[in-house]
Parts: structure tokens; C-alpha cells; sequence
């Protein structure tokens, strides 16, 4: 079931916000698991079985894990809590059909494990919790990645939590503001820009011009950003709204200075995950500069690998780890920064991240560097702008840049100082959440077209 649905927006989510808080706070967590796995099981009718059963797995591990603590046994059941989840992870990932956030909830349970083993987190031994954990409806097949600890005061305290009944009106009205703009982001943006993206891919790269090149490649990173960034809004709304604090996922990364700093600020929870998991693990940058090459090397790999099996993303996984690669070089030999360097710095980052999620967007080779080849003119046959380029952007032209400005933190800055000096900006807000509500309603019902690119992930 997709967020940005007419069946999500006015029957689903009404209902289970409803029944949610009619229901005592010990019934809450029942209501959530019954909800979610309909949620699921909506669209993967077979695999929500594969995700229960992965659930009750990694239930028995960890208790045996516990029970088996200072032995080997504990050992041998603590490795099979963290293999068994990846190996159906990679199965499912070189096999024809990939069932819906296998991805996400399998670094989930992944990162309970080894925060239980490590004792970060208590080992849960309700069953429903656990499982209401995993199949939290608002980032089960998107994220971003929610790790045990983020929830488990919510999850787990439910019986001694009293419940402010202000509070819980205040918490669902800043959720809805979040998901309402997160749905915005996905329906009047990227879905748009999708469109454009579906219009040129099907001209061959012979009949586009330089410009019509660049369009291209900048609406197929934006869509990318605006599916998914609106997805985690949404998402964040949404568990805001159910009294949930998720960790935010994105961060302005297109006016990142470096790549390096593009990856602080992009798909957050994802980097922090590998970060935490595997790349301290490995030793970080602790071990000296081959065993810090390897480590990186290894990260970026597996991250082009969970984003899938083919080829493209293998590549561009390991694209970045070249690049992350040289820029440490680079900044040991520049000790001073400058609004030069910066400025260099930025030109730099977009040229880069434009070429490399053209690979990511295409899994055939031959036309991401055709796609590549256009921004130099060198696919075109004459270079110039024919009158069909020069339709196609001016008829796009204009989302194009709404979805530049709007990457920026220019929209928020601009609506944060009109709020500290005007009273009624949340009766504004208010008006304007409903506007926007009214707008992507009308256009799911009218339009086709609507995607959500990580779900294949």
C-alpha cells in the first residue's frame, strides 16, 4: 500500500489513527502489530509470512542467545540471529522477484541483535513487541532505519506511560503538518519530475541537445531525492502522529561542499547503520591506511549491494569509495578552506553526484555513459537544441526549478522567520497543510504515475 494512495490517505490511516488511541495504552502495541502486518500483507499478500517468520527466528536467537550467555552455544545462536537474516537477504536479492523492505527491516533486526549481544538495548522477551518493532507500518518498506533503541521506551513502557491528552493533540497535529508535506514532496514533485524523466529516456541520445542532457540528469537525481525524502517525511509524520521519535534521514544534501559530506546529509540512517556495524567493527581508520582502504572499500561495496544486485549499483557503491578515497588526500594537501575552495568544492559535488546516480537510475552500462557522454554534447549528432528539446524544457522548466529551491534550506529558512514574526502563522499553516492535502488529492486521483523508488529496494 503506497503513503500517497487515496486508500492510505482516507481509509487506512484514519482508521488506525482512530483505533490506536481509542483503544487502553497495553492494547496499543496489538493495534499497531494487527495494522502494520495488514499494511504489509496488502501489497506482498506471501511475503508478510517471510517477514513473521524472520521475526519469530530472531525472537527465539536472542532469547537462546541470553539464556546461553558465556558459552559457545550463546555464541553459535548469536551469529545465526545476524547470518540468517542476511542470507535471505541475499537470496531474495539475486533472485527475479524481491519482496518489499527485505532491505530495511533486515538491518532492523540486524541492529537489535548485536545492540542485545553488545548490551545497548535489553533483550525484549514479548513476542508482540518485538514484533511490533519490526513492522512498524510508517517505516516498514521505505524507512528510514529505525533502530530498537529509538522506540523501545514507547514499546515497552506503554503500561506505566500516562497519556497527556494536549500533548497527544499537539504530537498528531505537528505529524500530519510533517506527512502532509512529505506528500507534497512525493506527489507534486517527484512524481512530476518523473514524468519528465519517462519523456526524454524514451528520445534517443542522438536528438538531445546539452541542455535537454542536463535537465535530464538533474530531474533524475532530484526525483530520486524528493521520492525518498518524502517518504521519510512521511514516515516521520506518521510516527509522530502514533508518538514515535524517528531519527531523521535527510539533510540538504545538495549543498554539501564534498561527497564525502553529501553522504552525512543523504539517506542519514542508512550511513550512520554502516558506520555503526560494519565500518567501526572492521576498525575504522584506527588500524593504519591499508586496513582504513579495505574498510572503506568493504562498506561501499555492501552499500552498493543493498541497494541491489546488478552491476550499476556494485559500480556505484565503489564509485564513491574512490572518491571518498581521494577527497581524504586532497584535503591533506589543502590545510585552508576559502569561499573559493568551497565554491569549487560544490561545482565539484554536483558534477559528481549527477554522474554517479545516472548510474545508480540506469542498470544497462552502455546508457548511463551515453547519458554521461550527452552533458559533453558527445552523444548528440548535431549538438544543437531541436524544437522538441526546446518544448520539453520549457514545459518542465518551471518544476525543475521549484524542485532546485526547494532542495535548499531557503523554503524552510523563509517560513521559520515569517513564523517568529507573525501570530498567525499557525492558522496559516493550518490552511496551507489542508491546500496541499487538497492538491495531491486531486492529483492522485486525476494522474497514473506514481512510484516509489526505493520500494524495490
Amino acid at each position: 500500500m503506497l503513503f500517497s494512495s487515496i486508500t492510505f490517505l482516507y481509509f487506512f490511516l484514519p482508521f488506525t489513527v482512530f483505533l490506536y488511541y481509542a483503544v487502553p495504552q497495553k492494547a496499543k502495541n496489538s493495534v499497531l502489530l494487527v495494522m502494520s502486518v495488514l499494511f504489509y500483507a496488502w501489497g506482498e499478500p506471501i511475503y508478510v509470512f517471510l517477514m513473521l517468520a524472520e521475526i519469530a527466528a530472531t525472537y527465539a536467537f536472542t532469547i537462546l542467545m541470553q539464556r546461553f550467555e558465556n558459552r559457545l552455544t550463546g555464541r553459535v545462536f548469536y551469529l545465526l540471529s545476524v547470518i540468517f537474516p542476511f542470507v535471505l537477504l541475499f537470496y531474495f536479492k539475486f533472485s527475479p522477484s524481491l519482496p518489499i523492505g527485505i532491505s530495511f527491516y533486515t538491518f532492523q533486526i540486524v541492529s537489535y541483535c548485536i545492540d542485545v549481544r553488545k548490551g545497548r538495548v535489553k533483550l525484549q522477551r514479548n513476542l508482540l513487541k518485538l514484533a511490533t518493532y519490526v513492522t512498524l507500518f510508517p517505516q516498514l518498506v521505505a524507512g528510514p532505519i529505525v533502530r530498537y533503541e529509538d522506540v523501545e521506551a514507547v514499546i515497552d513502557g506503554r503500561e506505566n506511560h500516562s497519556v497527556d491528552k494536549n500533548d497527544t493533540c499537539v504530537r498528531i497535529e505537528r505529524g500530519a503538518v510533517r506527512f502532509i508535506v512529505g506528500l507534497s514532496k512525493k506527489v507534486l514533485i517527484a512524481n512530476v519530475l518523473g514524468e519528465f524523466v519517462t519523456e526524454v529516456s524514451f528520445l534517443p541520445h542522438a536528438q538531445r541537445g546539452i541542455g535537454l542532457s542536463w535537465a535530464y540528469a538533474m530531474a533524475a537525481c532530484l526525483q530520486l531525492y524528493f521520492d525518498f525524502s518524502g517518504y521519510s517525511d512521511m514516515a516521520i509524520g506518521l510516527g509522530g502522529m502514533l508518538g514515535f521519535s524517528f531519527p531523521e534521514n535527510f539533510n540538504y544534501p545538495f549543498i554539501a561542499k564534498s561527497v564525502s559530506e553529501f553522504w552525512r546529509r543523504w539517506h542519514m540512517t542508512l550511513g550512520a547503520w554502516f558506520r555503526d556495524y560494519v565500518y567501526i567493527p572492521l576498525g575504522g581508520n584506527r588500524k593504519g591506511t591499508i586496513r582504513w582502504l579495505v574498510n572503506i572499500l568493504v562498506v561501499w561495496l555492501f552499500t552498493g549491494l543493498w541497494h541491489g544486485a546488478e552491476w550499476n549499483f556494485v559500480l556505484w557503491g565503489l564509485s564513491f569509495a574512490v572518491l571518498l578515497v581521494m577527497e581524504k588526500a586532497v584535503r591533506s594537501l589543502v590545510k585552508k578552506r576559502s569561499f573559493l575552495t568551497d565554491a569549487a568544492g560544490h561545482v565539484y559535488m554536483v558534477f559528481v553526484i549527477l554522474a554517479t546516480f545516472l548510474l545508480f537510475h540506469n542498470t544497462k552500462l552502455s546508457v548511463t555513459a551515453a547519458d554521461i557522454a550527452g552533458l559533453f554534447g558527445l552523444s548528440s549528432e548535431t549538438g544543437a537544441v531541436s524544437e522538441l528539446n526546446g518544448y520539453l524544457l520549457r514545459n518542465r522548466i518551471g518544476i525543475l526549478v521549484i524542485a532546485l529551491i526547494g532542495a535548499t534550506p531557503a523554503p524552510r529558512k523563509l517560513w521559520e522567520r515569517f513564523c517568529s514574526r507573525y501570530k498567525a502563522a499557525d492558522i496559516l499553516e493550518c490552511v496551507f497543510s489542508i491546500a496541499l492535502l487538497v492538491l495531491c488529492t486531486a492529483y492522485l486521483i486525476d494522474g497514473s504515475f506514481n512510484p516509489f523508488l526505493y520500494f524495490r529496494f
